[in-house]
């Protein structure tokens, strides 16, 4: 279980869909899609700083007021609005639970779509190497066994701890999910997918919802 804090109303705009196509966010942020299996996938991570009505997301630069947070926020890593086009923004969970993060037609993904994207990638002890995007440009070396042969194009986002740090850019990516697990009776922590630099495997763990995590958004059924 990951706690982390390193101990570890316009309507959006949607293109050509399937592979190679794209789909616009609220405001106006392209990104590539891809077809794994049964699902429609972005293929980048997101960065949205307003949520599918037109609301602005707060976002919260602060080490002590993010750890303090019990609203919906976002951020960049380090606060550097530069990572914004490689990697996207780290949101917490209670943006997510908005069920307003994603462009109209498109939800952040449960537990279950997650398991159907590993599954349909071979099973969570290889999927991983087929979601990241390959080379060192982006992950630190090794980057083991990383092929993209979804065309997923995973980037190590890292990110932002319970406490407000910063961590693992380049390192890990970590993607929330929708889906509530309990741990040791904890009825807080929330579902989470994760990819290391040096493995292939798709990891599944839970923690908190005061983390800041990349978001990848599926397509409604």
């Amino acid at each position: 279980m990951l706690i982390l804090s390193v101990f570890v109303g316009c309507k959006s705009g949607q293109e050509k869909e399937g592979s190679g196509g794209r789909i616009s966010d609220v405001e106006g942020n392209s990104y590539m899609t891809v077809q794994i299996g049964d699902q429609l996938w972005m293929a980048e991570n997101l960065k949205t700083n307003t949520f599918s009505d037109g609301t602005p997301i707060q976002k919260v630069e602060e080490y002590e007021e993010w750890a303090n947070l019990t609203l919906p926020a976002y951020c960049w890593y380090n606060n550097d609005s530069l990572t914004s086009d490689d990697f996207g923004a780290l949101y917490n969970c209670y943006a997510i639970e908005t069920e307003k993060l994603c462009p109209e037609g498109w939800h952040v993904p449960s537990d279950e779509d997650w398991i159907k994207l590993e599954t349909a990638l071979g099973g969570a002890g290889s999927a991983g190497g087929a979601m990241k995007e390959p080379g060192t440009a982006y992950w630190k070396t090794p980057n083991t066994q990383a092929s993209n042969e979804s065309g997923f194009t995973a980037r190590p986002g890292g990110y932002r701890s319970y406490n407000g740090t910063f961590n693992l850019m380049r390192i890990d990516g970590f993607w929330w999910s929708t889906s509530e697990k309990s741990w040791y009776g904890s009825s807080n922590t929330v579902i989470y997918r994760n990819l290391k630099y040096d493995g292939q495997d798709l990891f599944r763990d839970v923690a908190v919802r005061a983390n800041g995590f990349s978001v990848r958004c599926v397509k409604n059924p």
